[in-house]
């Protein structure tokens, strides 16, 4: 590995590469986190979205395949089994956690006690400052083109904001997905990148051929576009039916649309006929589209898994990033790693060069 890719992300984290595969839901299971690792990155298991049961056995399966520990994991403390996830983390010695809507002081204290580092993604100079208050190791910072939940500030202008900002590590995402791009974040002194999309469209993704194929054909960034109606905030995903159609319809038809879904797939998300009908005669009394958007995150892992599980893309939710526009293959995790890797390097050893030679050339009088 070139020094000019060793950075405090990977002396920190322990990955031959600064380059991070991201927590995305119903993708980032262990098979992706152990095609990352052996390619040289550092990835995250989506905490989030795999099932209680399920999640020690993904977290021994990561182990068992590289050997060690060197990976993360991701999860929010609003969801039920958020102590679980605190502890598992802990008991394994996982390298770090990531998470958006963090945990206390206490809680990231425990992590630190442990040594496992606390990676916090933000996408406002204002939410990294407070990471870095309540302890945060390392910062990954979310430009607007990012998929998912996203601020609305572009990484161009969100990365410089905190690196004059901070004083911990700062890992860049949102619009990243090549070797030049990864050269450039580090030029501006970021200590790596992350990704998602990028990952999501390898063939090391778990996600069905179906859905892949949708996120390959589009070639228009602003068909990726931020849309509020899945819970209020802003979630940039693919244009698709499902999505057009919540936007369409008025608050009372998003909350049909809310509890139509939550009935559908009751199983996954625990919603009683009881409960349910508690909701729609609090909706009758208050603000029945203030209630649908509650309903809705809700329901957003079954949406998710809807066209990242089942196959189904025009009837759940695609998150993406605007940077799916510029993709056109499902490589390996290997073959990304590696090409991003060799263009980096040769992008940097140039911008070296052209340093060099700048310092060798006479003055001009």
């Amino acid at each position: 590995m070139s020094a000019l890719l060793q950075t405090p992300l990977t002396e920190a984290l322990g990955c031959r590469y600064p380059i991070v595969q991201t927590a995305m839901g119903w993708v980032a299971d262990a098979n992706l986190v152990i095609a990352t690792t052996r390619a040289g990155g550092f990835g995250f298991l989506a905490g989030a979205t795999i099932p209680a049961a399920a999640l020690e056995g993904e977290i021994q399966k990561v182990i068992k395949a590289t050997g060690g520990s060197n990976f993360g994991l991701n999860f929010h403390m609003f969801q039920e089994n958020a102590a679980q996830c605190v502890d598992l983390a802990i008991q394994y010695r996982l390298r770090a956690v990531s998470y958006g809507r963090g945990p206390d002081k206490q809680t990231i204290a425990r992590f630190k006690a442990a040594g496992v580092l606390c990676i916090p993604t933000v996408g406002a100079l204002k939410h990294a400052q407070k990471a870095v208050e309540l302890g945060a190791d390392l910062i990954t910072i979310q430009g607007g083109e990012g998929g998912g939940h996203t601020g609305g500030v572009p990484t161009t202008i969100l990365l410089p904001q905190v690196l004059d900002a901070v004083k911990v590590p700062v890992i860049a995402a949102g619009g990243y997905s090549t070797g030049r791009g990864l050269a450039s974040a580090l030029a501006a002194g970021a200590a790596g990148i992350a990704m998602g999309t990028r990952f999501l469209m390898t063939s090391d993704s778990p996600t069905p051929r179906a859905t892949l194929e949708r996120y390959l054909k589009v070639n228009d960034p602003q068909r990726i576009r931020v849309t509020l109606a899945v819970d209020g905030m802003r979630h940039r995903m693919i244009d698709n039916p499902f999505i057009n159609r919540l936007e369409g319809a008025g608050p009372f038809g998003r909350l049909r649309i809310a509890l139509s879904s939550a009935w559908q797939w009751k199983q996954q998300t625990g919603m009683s006929l009881t409960h349910m009908l508690g909701v729609l005669r609090q909706a009758l009394k208050e603000d029945p589209g203030a209630v649908s958007q509650t309903v809705m995150a809700a329901n957003q892992p079954v949406l998710l898994q809807r066209s990242m599980v089942d196959g189904f893309p025009d009837e759940g939710i695609l998150p993406s990033g605007q940077v799916a526009a510029a993709i056109g293959e499902l490589q390996s995790c290997q073959q990304l790693i590696d090409e991003m890797v060799a263009e980096a390097e040769r992008c940097l050893a140039a911008l070296c060069a052209r340093q060099a030679a700048a310092k060798a050339a006479p003055a001009i009088s």
